[in-house]
């Protein structure tokens, strides 16, 4: 007996297996693909710590060998800046337990971004509320030209969406270094001005304490006294991201002023 090809019922089966067919077809190359997805992924992750203690020459190609060169230690602090593990050497992108592989992009959107939309005009509950979270911060200590220099990841929340960056202080662990920031959809000409250098550059030679006291650094609207070592400018027209970047460096950092805390008690 032939097949009706002109029924619906034939129609129907015809469509469930090609659906099955190219699922399991995407399914496939998507496992193929993974470990170099990952090395790439990792590649611009070590290209853009680099970048923030100005290592320019990094490419894809290059990436892992300058890496390795520059970052001697990785490590992972809780938030009281305990150090929870640390890693020397190559990195394995495939090793969860590497520090290099932490996810902050991943635990703030899971742990902290609804807690920044709640408390982002009250930064004392906020904090405290961020230090309920079981929350992994990676710090990748480098060296150059005989130099010693703490590479800080962050992220917040712009107005379209996630917004992050890498900030790399001194050996004093308070003057910054660079200072290199992304985004995924802020508005171009405006709020995604935060990666060009006219914002980035105004980083450098900045101090996140003020006499010993952490004060973070302020994106202050309508410009910033020039002799004011905590502030920049913020984005012309890009106030909800330069608030953005206000938010995520403020809350950041004073985790990370536990870990210095440590560090100069026991110099």
């Amino acid at each position: 007996m032939g097949v009706n090809k002109e029924g619906g019922g034939y129609t129907f089966l015809f469509a469930a297996i090609m659906v099955i067919v190219t699922g399991a077809s995407l399914a496939m190359v998507s496992l193929t693909l993974k470990p170099d997805i990952k090395k790439n992924e990792a590649d611009k992750k070590m290209i853009d710590i680099l970048g923030s203690i100005n290592v320019t020459e990094a490419t894809r190609e290059n990436a892992a060998k300058l890496f390795t060169e520059y970052v001697k230690e990785r490590i992972v602090l809780d938030d009281q800046g305990n150090v929870v593990s640390s890693m020397e050497g190559a990195v394995d992108p495939q090793n969860p337990a590497d520090p290099f592989n932490v996810d902050v992009q991943k635990e703030y959107k899971q742990k902290i971004s609804k807690l920044v939309q709640a408390y982002k005009n009250d930064r004392s509950t906020l904090l405290a509320k961020v230090d309920e979270q079981n929350v992994n911060y990676p710090l990748f200590r480098c060296e150059r030209d005989g130099k010693q220099y703490f590479v800080i990841p962050m992220v917040g929340t712009g107005l379209w969406g996630p917004i992050w960056g890498y900030v790399a202080l001194e050996s004093d662990m308070s003057t910054v270094y660079g200072a290199s920031f992304d985004h995924k959809t802020e508005t171009p000409g405006l709020g995604a001005e935060i990666k060009e250098p006219m914002f980035e550059d105004q980083f450098q030679g900045e101090s996140i304490y003020d006499n010993g006291t952490y004060v973070s650094i302020d994106v202050k609207k309508g410009g910033s006294p020039a002799d004011d070592k905590h502030a920049v400018d913020a984005i012309t027209g890009g106030t909800i991201t330069s608030n953005g970047v206000d938010e995520m460096l403020y809350r950041t950092l004073a985790i990370y002023d536990n870990y210095f805390k440590k560090v100069r008690n026991n110099e």
